[in-house]
């Protein structure tokens, strides 16, 4: 394709901007995005230099600023994947949480960008929040657009190696092509693997890594350490370890008769199957299945942004805890760029 004449999209909620890499992969130049965190600005920037940041609250940001960057041409996508959180079924909070509302800025940003799609990607607790698809919906029909049924995908079947459902929505004006949702690139059955990923990564040392940053183990408890010796390699789970060695929190809820909690806590990945999902505490093995398939390690943070399809070179500001934020809120690079052909004008895909 001509990158001369790529088509246009804006990334709202880029995070540290694993959806822009995607659509740069796959033919679209981003123009402008849009996050509040700063620590995600500063990573963003190391690796999109030329695309304009705008480091402020959305509810801040001036859609009129991002229009003038378009010098008259058409937008072809806006890209909304805002806070997943509110949504999550892992949010256990009862308090109101106003990032719930947060995705229907897209409204005003389509009313002033007039983009040919817009395309959301969430948790897919969104769906079920029937006020705010109420009010997306509403606020964009009144627009011109056209919005489709929520759909609920995994990522593993766009060539991610890892478990991660994800709700998608497209928005589209009345005038162009309805979106259509690729087929899997991967199916179950011919998934990338744990091993496909990192198991070709030299070995990680513990602390400092001067060759890459991001590839190193933390510095387990020697508790720790003794409990994943007995997790059998390639799968293993607490499940297995003995007596002495079982937390004192799950004891607890098991000598009550409670079902098992966490049972992927200190639990190994599997070599020939996709990751379990990760989520911001994805190098810490109290936090999930996050324990490497054969090392008595956590993954590294180089790993784990491996497994979310950032390319090997990708570069990520901020302390360790930062950084694994970064890498389990972001969208897979790779289910972006597969997905976002679909946007393409016919004869560029």
């Amino acid at each position: 394709m001509d990158k001369s004449f790529a088509p246009i999209a804006v990334d709202l909620f880029c995070g540290c901007g694993g959806v822009t890499e995607g659509l740069k992969q796959a033919g679209f130049t981003v123009i402008a995005a849009v996050d509040n965190n700063s620590i995600c600005y500063k990573t963003y920037i190391l690796n999109h230099p030329n695309v304009t940041f705008f480091n402020k609250d959305i509810r801040k940001t001036s859609a009129q600023s991002i229009k003038k960057l378009l010098c008259g041409q058409k937008l072809d996508l806006l890209v909304v994947c805002a806070p997943c959180q509110p949504f999550s079924r892992l949010n256990k909070s009862v308090k109101p949480d106003e990032r719930v509302y947060l995705i229907l800025q897209s409204i005003r940003f389509a009313r002033v960008l007039r983009p040919q799609y817009i395309f959301f990607e969430n948790v897919p607790g969104l769906s079920k929040n029937n006020i705010v698809m109420d009010t997306l919906k509403g606020g964009l029909e009144k627009l011109g657009y056209v919005l489709t049924s929520p759909v609920v995908v995994d990522a593993a079947d766009y060539e991610v190696p890892q478990r991660r459902a994800r709700c998608i929505i497209v928005a589209s004006q009345k005038k162009v092509d309805p979106f259509i949702l690729p087929p899997p690139v991967t199916p179950n059955g011919n998934r990338k693997t744990v091993r496909q990923t990192i198991a070709d990564l030299p070995e990680a040392p513990i602390g400092e890594n001067f060759e890459d940053p991001l590839h190193f183990s933390r510095k387990h408890s020697s508790k720790a350490l003794e409990r994943l010796r007995h997790i059998s390699h390639d799968g293993g789970s607490r499940n297995e370890l003995p007596a002495s060695l079982v937390l004192a929190c799950h004891k607890k809820l098991e000598d009550a008769g409670e079902p098992k909690h966490y049972c992927d806590v200190y639990g190994r990945m599997r070599w020939d199957s996709v990751s379990p999902t990760l989520t911001t505490g994805c190098t810490d093995i109290t936090k999930g299945r996050y324990a490497h398939p054969c090392k008595d390690r956590a993954i590294t943070l180089r790993e784990a942004a491996l497994l979310q399809t950032f390319p090997l070179t990708y570069k990520f500001s901020g302390t360790p805890g930062e950084v694994a934020m970064q890498i389990g809120n972001a969208v897979p690079v790779n289910l972006v760029k597969n997905l976002a052909g679909a946007f393409l004008p016919k004869g560029e895909k």
